[in-house]
């Protein structure tokens, strides 16, 4: 069950930060499913602990794991775009 929430929850921050990072329509939904998914990963090991919350890896599905989940596939879409294009947009 977790890698399903994990999966979906993902696909749509990940849809999500390339619409913040305004991206959506030079990149398919696959990369925006796996900027998501993976940048949700990094963040639920590496940002939340930080914050006191609980990952979203774990099956929790509270207001601080999404946040840090989003801000982690933003930051993850920057790196991308630095290194497609040479700048962050």
């Amino acid at each position: 069950m977790n890698i399903i929430l994990i999966l979906v929850v993902g696909g749509v921050l990940g849809w999500l930060a390339s619409i913040i990072m305004r991206t959506d329509a030079q990149q398919g939904i696959f990369l925006n499913v796996v900027v998501g998914i993976v940048g949700a990963l990094l963040a639920g090991f590496l940002i939340t602990p930080l914050i006191g919350g609980a990952p979203i890896t774990s099956g929790a599905f509270d207001i601080m794991s999404l946040v840090a989940s989003f801000l982690g596939a933003v930051v993850l879409l920057a790196i991308v775009n630095l290194f497609r294009r040479g700048r962050v947009r």
